[in-house]
């Protein structure tokens, strides 16, 4: 007996199956870095790449997309298809800040994106110059309450996590101090050493070794809770001002209506890898703590810091374009 359609179903076999049908991931993943190479989203980015390619079989290329405060990177993002191949390292300012802090924006933090997990956060250190006559948080908001508009503070720029510590901070206190931006994280804190400038609320992995050499003088850390790269350091909400949260933070999200099962799989493959104690050292190394969350949670977080940074946004005046 000849079987007619034997051959046909055989040659469909050897067929390769469609991108849909075949088993993800199948080629390369994009990851886009909303900042420059150096950069804290860049080094966790490349912290997590080796640990991802084992777990996914496929490598995560590494799209440095600097520019507009992060914009770039996540509107990049935003247009790509949702087929798991097109991700963005996400921080505070292009999921939470930039909303408030630009006029227009090419893409809604929200209705754009597919939360994946939350991967860390960076927390600032409250520094003053020696020079400032005060060794504590409540002896400094008694001395800028004293001399409204006199004391002022650096930041690495306008509307970046660094300022808007500051204003944070100002708000809660209700004191006035004037806000110096600079260049870059290195300027401002040049600036605070010399003398220019009397408070920053710089990045952990900054301040640490001035704070060491005794070039700048350490009040408080900025997280919810102490740091373990300085744990002597109080957190200003253990100092009196319950609620302070300003923190740097990073995670992964991926374009809209990315598929249930390709969010499993990545958030699975990136909670295994933040999880290798390799992974964690150069984060740790780098003033990220390991952080994660699931997908909705990373949602409803994501939510309330929206809010919670609009209104500093909104009281500070800042504006980034």
């Amino acid at each position: 007996m000849r079987f007619p359609f034997l051959g046909f179903a055989l040659t469909l076999a050897s067929v390769p199956l469609t991108t849909t049908a075949q088993q993800y991931p199948n080629r390369a993943i994009r990851m886009f870095i909303p900042f420059t190479a150096g950069s804290a989203a860049d080094i966790i980015a490349r912290a997590l790449e080796p640990a991802m390619r084992e777990r996914l079989g496929q490598p995560l290329v590494i799209d440095n997309r600097g520019g507009a405060g992060g914009n770039i990177a996540a509107e990049l993002t935003a247009k790509s298809p949702a087929d798991g191949y097109s991700l963005l390292m996400a921080t505070i300012g292009t999921q939470a800040i930039n909303v408030s802090l630009y006029s227009k924006l090419n893409y809604h933090p929200q209705k754009d994106f597919t939360p994946i997990t939350l991967v860390g956060d960076s927390p600032n250190a409250m520094v003053i110059n020696p020079v400032v006559p005060v060794k504590t948080v409540k002896d400094f908001v008694a001395l800028a309450k004293s001399k409204p508009g006199v004391l002022n503070y650096g930041s690495s720029g306008a509307g970046t996590t660094v300022h808007l510590a500051g204003e944070l901070f100002s708000v809660m206190t209700s004191t006035k101090m004037v806000h110096v931006p600079f260049k870059g994280a290195a300027e401002s804190l040049t600036a605070l050493i010399s003398g220019e400038t009397d408070l920053q609320f710089a990045s952990l992995s900054s301040a640490i070794p001035l704070i060491k050499s005794g070039r700048l003088r350490a009040l408080a850390i900025t997280s919810p809770r102490r740091s373990p790269s300085i744990p002597e350091l109080a957190t200003l909400a253990e100092l009196g001002l319950t609620g302070y949260e300003a923190v740097a933070w990073f995670g992964i999200v991926g374009p809209a209506n990315l598929p249930a099962n390709l969010v499993a799989t990545l958030n699975k493959a990136t909670l295994d890898s933040v999880g290798q104690q390799d992974v964690k050292a150069r984060l740790f190394n780098a003033g990220v703590e390991v952080r994660t969350m699931g997908p909705e949670e990373f949602a409803r977080y994501t939510e309330t810091e929206i809010q919670k940074w609009a209104k500093v946004v909104k009281a500070s005046g800042a504006r980034a374009g």
